[in-house]
């Protein structure tokens, strides 16, 4: 039975779903700001639930020896060092959907506030001033809402932004033409947010390229009375440049739940001219947190228990429907992998992978990864189907994939070719009666399957190879499971596949690849 740790508060509910789905739960809502306690436990654990709290930095990484995946209730992952996660081969997963609703209200909160000066009035009038004409707003309507990203959120936001009967416009580079008029928003480039919005709004993650969107420079040319509203992560706009625009004029009100340090117990921003601050609480409803917490419980469980994949920031999804029609065409992958990754003895310089047949209409990233894991562990050892893309990418090894609707010989072919010493190797396999089998290998067709241990040869077609092979086997007393060959045409260039029951001692293979007829001999594993 695998089991979780929960580090931060998390809904009752979320648990009952952990146990229902038949996952171990430990409970300790107070432990995620005790890193050195966390670090001493994580290892007795397969899954960790965190919030904010719990910082999985590089250290507690290392120390979860069993850990398989971190699930984040809710969108930000900050406090997760996913490199270091990929590294170690952990899924990392967030629940991006469960708050999207509660942090575009609160963003159209903070807009509504700002443009009526509603916390300043609210202060005056408690305190007994009733300063009606201090407190002269504008309205929304008709205005024009720039959006700087246009994702789950900001569309939310478009939408009852146009409820409100405002234009919108939006900057986003990963918004494409049909789904802008889709949701019935102008795309536009950030230049054009900047000239023509009456009020921005910030929804895009904080990345190298996002750092400080809103710089001085950017927030000199926004038109002068804007209101600028930041529901989104701190460090979007540079906050020294906001002050000094809020108190000329140029910037008229500004609303922020966020600030580049947190807790934002003091700010550049705070005291500011028409500015409002809330602590952070985008999602801080009791429907978000309710959805972010069964969410993660359903997201962790599944993977755990089904191994389906959903809401992964380093690894492709896989719906709980997939899983299982992915499994044979996964292990076969792999196996295949391994193969490949045995045989590149020159060095991994490229990789290709080719899926034919009914295989190319499935969902093919889960399958590469799978085959890329098994390329690499024979070269780098510790790596799975999470941390071999990274590992592959961060080689500098180039990787493509192709497809083909047929196969001529099989419902589903997957081959896997590797670049070594300048030259490719190929070989590629078949689902066979449930059973991953070889297919093909350098070009040459034969129908062999895996076997624990295996010996590769490339060998002229000569008479006496066999002979000699099975003599030599027998001396050595290694017994022979299976024996397939292929060949390109009689007396030319040939392949055989022998599964052997005892390992191959060096001695033996250097006897081998001393036979005449022998151009290249290897022992795999798999």
């Amino acid at each position: 039975m695998p089991k979780v740790l929960i580090s931060d508060e998390l809904s009752e509910a979320a648990v009952e779903i952990f146990k229902q789905r038949g996952v171990e739960v430990d409970f300790q809502p107070k432990l995620g700001p005790d890193a050195a306690k966390l670090k001493e436990i994580i290892g007795n654990y397969d899954g960790l639930a965190i919030r904010s709290a719990t910082k999985v930095k590089a250290e507690i990484i290392a120390a979860a020896k069993n850990l398989k995946v971190i699930g984040r209730a809710g969108i930000g992952v900050d406090n997760v060092d996913i490199p270091a996660a990929t590294a170690k081969g952990i899924v990392v997963m967030n629940t991006p959907f469960g708050n999207s609703i509660t942090t575009a209200e609160h963003a159209i909160a903070l807009m509504f506030a700002a443009a009526r000066q509603i916390a300043a009035a609210d202060v005056s009038t408690q305190a007994g001033k009733w300063e009606k004409n201090r407190f002269m707003g504008v309205e929304l309507y008709a205005k024009t809402l720039g959006l700087i990203g246009c994702g789950n959120i900001g569309s939310i936001v478009a939408d009852r932004a146009l409820g409100l009967k405002m234009r919108v416009i939006a900057y986003d580079p990963f918004l494409s033409p049909e789904r802008a008029v889709q949701i019935g928003v102008e795309k536009v480039e950030l230049e054009e947010v900047l000239a023509r919005a009456d009020i921005i709004s910030l929804h895009v993650p904080m990345t190298d390229m996002t750092k400080n969107i809103l710089s001085r420079e950017n927030l000199a040319k926004t038109k002068k009375g804007v209101i600028v509203v930041n529901a989104a992560r701190g460090g979007l706009v540079d906050e020294q440049a906001l002050r000094e625009a809020l108190e000329s004029g140029h910037v008229s009100a500004a609303a922020f739940d966020v600030f580049t340090v947190e807790p934002a117990k003091e700010n550049v921003l705070f005291g500011a001219p028409n500015f409002i601050a809330t602590p952070h609480l985008g999602a801080s409803t009791n429907e978000a947190q309710e959805n972010v917490a069964l969410q993660v419980a359903e997201q962790m469980s599944d993977y755990l228990i089904n191994g389906a994949v959903t809401n992964a920031l380093n690894m492709p999804s896989i719906t709980a429907e997939e899983a299982p029609r992915l499994k044979p065409f996964a292990a076969l992958a792999e196996k295949l992998g391994a193969f490949a990754g045995q045989i590149a003895d020159r060095g991994l310089e490229e990789v290709a992978i080719e899926y034919e047949g009914e295989v190319a209409k499935l969902n093919m990233k889960p399958l590469t990864a799978t085959a890329l894991a098994g390329v690499l562990r024979p070269l780098l050892q510790d790596v799975n189907v999470v941390s071999a893309p990274a590992l592959l990418k961060e080689r500098g090894v180039p990787l493509t994939e192709s497809t083909r609707e047929t196969s001529p010989i099989y419902d589903s072919l997957i081959r896997v070719k590797v670049k070594t010493g300048g030259k490719w190797r190929t070989l590629a396999g078949a689902v066979i009666a449930g059973k991953p089998k070889i297919a093909e290998v350098k070009m040459m067709q034969l129908e062999a399957p895996f076997h624990p241990f295996m010996l590769f040869i490339n060998n002229s077609d000569k008479p006496g190879f066999i002979g000699a092979l099975g003599t030599l086997l027998g001396d050595a007393k290694i017994n022979i499971a299976t024996f397939h060959l292929g060949r390109e045409a009689e007396g030319e260039d040939a392949i055989a596949l022998v599964g052997v029951d005892q390992p191959v001692p060096d001695a033996v293979l250097e006897r081998i690849q001393a036979l005449p007829q022998v151009r290249y001999a290897r022992v795999l594993r798999f």
